[in-house]
Parts: C-alpha cells; structure tokens; sequence
C-alpha cells in the first residue's frame, strides 16, 4: 500500500507542530536547518520549493532528525557542524557550540586599532577552536595559541583546524594561561569563559543544559568565578598595551568592568552583541 506524497511544505508545518508539542525552542528553524541539509540547498530556497514533493529517503530521515530534535538533542549536533564567522565547525557534545553572539567576539578583536599583523593571540577556554581559528583565518599573519583544561575539547579544536587548513598556524594546550606564557609577552587575551551562575544553568533550554558540557557554561555562584581567576594572569600574561577581550553577560558589564579595573586594566569599554545587550569587554593593560 503506497503512502500520500509528502510536500516540503507539510513536513515543516507537521515537524513543527510535533516539536512544539515536545516544548522543543524554535521548532521551525530546526525543521528547516535539518531539510536544508537534507536537499543541500540554502533555508530560504526551502520557500520556493514547498510543493516539492519529497522522496520517500527524505522523509525518513526528516523523521528520524525530528525524532532527535524532539528528545532535545541539539540540532547543530544532528547536523554535526555549524557555521561561525563564515566557516563550518565540527560540533559535538566534547565542547560549547559556538554561538552567533560570539562572532561579536572575534569581530571586536580584529577591529582593534591596537592589533598588530603578527600579534601573539591567545584564547583562553577554547573549546571547539571557532574563536581563535576565526582570527587566524582572517589575519594569517597572527601567531594563534588555543588553551584549555579539557583534553576532549582540545582534540575537537585540532579536528576543526585541521579541516580548515591551519593546523599548522594555530597551537592548542592543555593548560591554564599562567602555566604556558612567560609575563608580558601576550599581545591578545580572548576568552568566552562560563559565566552563567550555577543557579541559573539548571533554567537553560533543554538543549543547552543536557547537552553542552557544564564546565563551560557554570561560572559559580555569580557567574564570574572564571572570569576572577583569569584576570589577574592576563594582566601578568600580557605586554603593555596589550587588549583583553572577554564574553559576558548581559547584566554583568559594570561586575566585569570592577574586576579589570582591579587588575589594572584601563580604558574598559562594553561591546554590544547584535541584539543590543551588553555582551563584551575589553580593557588595554
């Protein structure tokens, strides 16, 4: 007995309508990521496809991606990349997924006035790479170092450096910034470093919160745990002159400022992300 054709239309709309039953974020987008992958074709061109019929293949394994979606599984997981700053990262449950606010992140950097071409750059926390891979992509003059305490996360960094063709240009360890640099010769200290409070974490979407490693989104009681410890080492870390460049909470800006000006940082300004909230600061040494 042969089943009713499936139009791209309706397997969004029902996948949709299935996830919000699930209480699944962004129910929509979802089904269009994963059927944008499915047909290989840009998202917005799924609106000119609508009555396209689907293979029988195709909506298998729409449905076997809205299965996924709807345990909570992360879509970036399903899938297995995502893209940040114009590149495609490997993801997967070994390191944070880079969010879009973060591209701010990298953008603040290499619109600093103070960085030179071949500036020592390095990113405290790396996780899967995205942030200091990003900068040696853009500037391929930069010396690049990715540090982090998790040797999983590290193997993911290399993975996606070496996919990228820069394995070569861009050094990962496993360590903290004080272990590794010798006092003043950093030039660049980047770092999205947990900064949710423990409290908080247990409230994050369920994608986030059953599938982002924890280490790299508690940041204690307050959130800025972290952010305390490696304040003081990159003041120590880095030359005079040299910038530090951190991600932040929204209500956080005025905490953050306190602690650099702390360790006598100068100059700290407050970035805004792309949906106006406060989201990153920096301070020259």
């Amino acid at each position: 007995m042969s089943t009713a054709p499936v139009t791209m239309k309706h397997a969004l709309e029902s996948g949709a309508a299935f996830l919000e039953t699930r209480e699944i974020s962004e129910p929509r987008l979802k089904c269009e990521l994963l059927a944008a992958r499915l047909l290989a074709c840009p998202r917005l061109e799924l609106y000119m496809r609508f009555d396209h019929i689907l293979s029988e293949p195709h909506v298998a394994a729409m449905r076997r991606g809205i299965k996924r979606l709807a345990t909570g599984e992360p879509v970036q997981h399903i899938l297995g990349e995502v893209t940040f700053h114009g590149h495609r990262f490997k993801v997967d449950p070994r390191a944070l997924i880079p969010r879009p606010e973060t591209e701010v992140l990298v953008q603040a950097v290499l619109d600093w006035e103070g960085l030179n071409d071949d500036a020592l750059v390095v990113d405290v926390g790396t996780g899967s790479g995205c942030i200091v891979i990003s900068l040696a992509l853009a500037r391929p003059n930069l010396r690049c170092v990715g540090l982090d305490v998790s040797e999983d996360a590290l193997a993911l960094a290399r993975d996606n450096a070496a996919a990228l063709g820069i394995d070569s240009r861009v050094a990962f360890a496993r360590a903290d910034l004080s272990d590794c640099v010798d006092p003043e010769s950093v030039d660049v200290i980047v770092a999205n470093l947990p900064y949710i409070a423990s409290e908080a974490c247990d409230d994050l979407p369920r994608d986030v919160r059953e599938h982002d490693p924890r280490t790299a989104l508690d940041g204690g009681p307050d959130g800025l745990d972290i952010i305390r410890e490696v304040v003081p080492d990159a003041a120590i870390a880095l030359r005079h002159g040299g910038g530090i460049f951190l991600e932040i909470g929204a209500t956080q800006a005025a905490a953050v400022r306190g602690i650099l000006e702390g360790e006598g940082f100068t100059g700290v300004t407050i970035n805004q992300d792309l949906a106006g909230r406060d989201r990153i600061a920096v301070g020259t040494i």
